[in-house]
C-alpha cells in the first residue's frame, strides 16, 4: 500500500465529514494492502486480534461508508458473501469457480461496449463490470 493511497483515502473521508477511527484506519489499510478481494468475515478475522472489541457489524458498517464515499467497490458473484476491492482504477476480475479467489487483470476499457449497449437499449450506461471464470493455478494443480 502506498502512503499516498492512504492519504488520499483519508482526505476523502475527511471531506465527507467522516472521522478516522482506529478501526476505520485498520480496515482501510487492510483493504489497500490486500489484493485478495476479501469478504467481511475475512477482514474481521484478520483484524480481530488487534481489535478484540470490533464486531463483524463494525466492519460491515465501515465498508458501507467506504463504498458510499467511493473508496471501495462491492463485488457480488451470486454467493452469500460480497467481496471488497479498494482498487478503484478501471480493471477486470478473474474468478476461480472452485475456491472463489478473485484476481485483478488489466485490459483496455471496453467503452465501445457501453456505447453499443446504450444505442441498443436506450439506457444511459453508467458503468460496466467484466469477470472471467475458470480455475486458479492452485485449484488446477489440485486437480
Amino acid at each position: 500500500m502506498s502512503a499516498e493511497a492512504l492519504q488520499t483515502a483519508t482526505a476523502k473521508l475527511r471531506d465527507a465529514g467522516v472521522r478516522m477511527t482506529p478501526q476505520r484506519h485498520a480496515i482501510l489499510s487492510y483493504l489497500l494492502e490486500t489484493m485478495s478481494h476479501p469478504t467481511v468475515d475475512e477482514i474481521y478475522k484478520s483484524l480481530e486480534g488487534k481489535f478484540p472489541n470490533m464486531s463483524v457489524a463494525t466492519v460491515y458498517n465501515n465498508l458501507r461508508v467506504f463504498k458510499d464515499i467511493g473508496l471501495v467497490r462491492e463485488l457480488t458473484y451470486g454467493d452469500a458473501s460480497s467481496r471488497y476491492d479498494a482498487n478503484m482504477s478501471e480493471h477486470y476480475h478473474a474468478v476461480c469457480i472452485s475456491c472463489g479467489k478473485v484476481k485483478d487483470f488489466h485490459y483496455p476499457p471496453l467503452h465501445g461496449v457501453e456505447k453499443e449497449a446504450s444505442i441498443n437499449t436506450g439506457f444511459e450506461v453508467a458503468s460496466h463490470r467484466l469477470e472471467v471464470y475458470g480455475l486458479c493455478e492452485t485449484c488446477r494443480v489440485r486437480q
